[in-house]
């Protein structure tokens, strides 16, 4: 008996492992598609429900794909209404594993899966880049199969051990069945006895798939009838929502609430099925026994994988048909449920959020991009900051200057947040492409930062020059305010242009920015250096000039560098050697 529960968990294991390597396989080949597929195709909760069901075929994970919205809506990506139709979509993909399981009485998985292990093996080892994660798809895709062949090897046959000829087979096999029996014969509450297991199970394999799975074997080989087996299914939809759930936790309220709304819409799915459970599964087993002979199993002694596949199916499909139309008040339901406690801000934040099961870094990259481009947003609004304060000599600005200091400590969390993000990412086993764009990101971090230390530097000597009263002459001031007018278009420029596609000539015109400042910097130097021996004029004035100057012309170099960083994501191939050892 030990043995054969070893056997069961080490099938689930290798089903479990085939489905990570096939899912971080697919997002190493695919990873950057689909993030722009789910970032664009959510705009509607019909586009949202489509690209919820693809993204988790596959997959083969809605605890992923879920995963992977909390984490969007935590970053701002998408909306709590956007995220309640990509969830809905989740919840139709998952179904995809049933009838995979129900096919295996068709044909023997293992005779395929063995097969297309070997067909990847090689690329795994001559491959580089996307053919070696292509090689890991074939890998993952047999080991999947190879390990749901092997459970439903595992799971003994209820129907062969009460034949055996060992007395205690059979004695085992009679009690668990008449134990089974009388669970079973409590209506409605055994339903919630069935439907506990199959929430219980879900949490202890930390995949729906793999709970599915179980289900549907025990079921095919006799152990549970239709109704309970369909009982534990309408757990395991509940159970799936918990790891969306434990993954919010820690994260900002709208992706908490969009972790409620997939619980709400999972659970109100199950509600109104136990109303109609005993009308719906008799009318379940009628369309199975419609489907054609061809399409029946063959090796196995019944078709109830194929009714527990069309059962999971039309709930799913039904459930998304019934709620679809009231994706706005569960939304409303939800935000009135998950309130903001204190003075909590619901401000887009950088959380990295990982799945149990499989690591998601490659479709955790567009937070680290939406979280950069707030960055580069604070860089602009500080220098605003900055020129406001500095072209009002006359009037009182030190609660300007607490906001802008305080912005200053804002970026320096960003610029860890994001770091720490970063480098969370690159841990998980990403594509060499994805390493590449993860190690420019982290410089253009850098450079940002370095932007904001030098807008702060010239709040504190504008905070200086007005209480040591070194006033600048109206032309100084003017043309101090049109170098820094300069300085601000060119952060325009380069947060414009930040993750756009860019060329060479989009290089070579922040070139231009750099050498125009360049040059302003140097003749106003210059001139400050004109008026230093003029009794006129104060040395300290014009060496606090000549210091806000430097400082204008350090960002522009900065902000040449995030252009070049940018340009270095997307051509991988022409990155400079000298940056190739770069600790960044």
């Amino acid at each position: 008996m030990i043995f054969t529960i070893l056997e069961i968990l080490g099938s689930v294991g290798v089903f479990l492992y085939g489905m990570k390597v096939l899912s971080e396989g697919i997002q190493k080949v695919a990873g950057q598609k689909m993030r722009k597929f789910m970032e664009t195709m959510t705009r509607n909760r019909f586009s949202g429900i489509m690209t919820g069901f693809l993204t988790t075929c596959l997959l083969q994970s809605s605890s992923a794909t879920t995963v992977i919205v909390v984490s969007f809506v935590n970053a701002g990506l998408l909306t709590l209404i956007e995220s309640i139709g990509v969830v809905m979509g989740a919840n139709l993909g998952t179904t995809l594993t049933a009838w995979i399981i129900a096919l295996i009485g068709k044909f023997s998985l293992s005779k395929i899966a063995l097969p297309i292990i070997g067909v990847g093996l090689p690329f795994l080892f001559i491959g580089k880049n996307r053919i070696k994660s292509f090689g890991e798809v074939l890998i993952g895709f047999g080991l999947l199969f190879f390990g749901l062949g092997l459970l439903k090897n595992s799971v003994p046959d209820v129907h062969a051990m009460l034949e055996s000829d060992n007395a205690m087979v059979a004695a085992r096999a009679t009690a668990t069945l008449e134990w089974i029996k009388s669970v079973s014969g409590y209506g409605y509450f055994s339903l919630l006895i069935f439907l506990t297991l199959g929430v219980i199970l879900t949490l202890m394999v930390q995949s729906s798939s793999a709970a599915m799975a179980i289900t549907v074997t025990l079921a095919v080989n006799g152990w549970i009838g239709f109704e309970e087996s369909a009982a534990i299914v309408l757990g395991e939809n509940i159970g799936t929502t918990v790891t969306a759930w434990l993954a919010s936790i820690g994260a900002n309220l709208s992706a908490r609430r969009a972790a409620r709304a997939h619980f709400m819409f999972n659970v109100l799915g199950v509600l109104w099925m136990l109303l109609v459970f005993y009308a719906f599964t008799p009318f379940v087993q009628q369309l199975g026994d419609m489907l054609p002979k061809s399409f029946r199993t063959e090796k196995h002694s019944t078709d109830m994988g194929f009714d527990l596949a069309i059962f999971h199916s039309l709930f799913n499909a039904l459930n998304i048909i019934l709620l679809v139309g009231f994706v706005p008040l569960i939304a409303s339901i939800v935000t009135r449920w998950v309130k903001a406690k204190g003075p909590e801000s619901d401000a887009p934040r950088l959380k990295y959020i990982s799945q149990n099961m499989l690591n998601l870094g490659e479709l955790n990259l567009p937070e680290a991009e939406s979280a950069t481009r707030e960055f580069a947003s604070l860089t602009k609004k500080m220098f605003e900051g900055f020129t406001g304060v500095f072209a009002k000599p006359k009037e009182d600005l030190s609660s300007e200057v607490v906001r802008l200091k305080d912005m200053e400590d804002d970026a320096d969390v960003l610029t860890h947040d994001i770091t720490e993000y970063l480098v969370r990412c690159s841990a998980a086993d990403i594509g060499v492409h994805h390493a590449g764009e993860v190690a420019s990101m982290l410089r253009i971090v850098a450079e940002l930062e370095e932007i904001s230390d030098c807008i702060y530097r010239l709040v504190i000597y504008t905070e200086r020059k007005y209480k040591k009263k070194r006033d600048f002459s109206p032309e100084t001031q003017e043309e101090v305010l049109r170098f820094a007018s300069l300085v601000s278009n060119y952060i325009d420029f380069y947060i414009e242009h930040l993750f756009s596609e860019i060329d060479a000539k989009t290089v070579e015109e922040a070139e231009k920015y750099e050498r125009r400042i360049s040059s302003a910097r140097k003749a106003l130097n210059k001139s400050a250096m004109k008026r230093m021996p003029m009794d006129e004029y104060d040395v300290k004035t014009e060496m606090l000039n000549i210091d806000i100057n430097n400082h204008l012309e350090k960002i522009a170099s900065h902000a040449t560098n995030v252009i070049n960083s940018t340009y270095y994501l997307q051509h991988g191939d022409d990155v400079p050697d000298k940056y190739l050892d770069s600790d960044l």
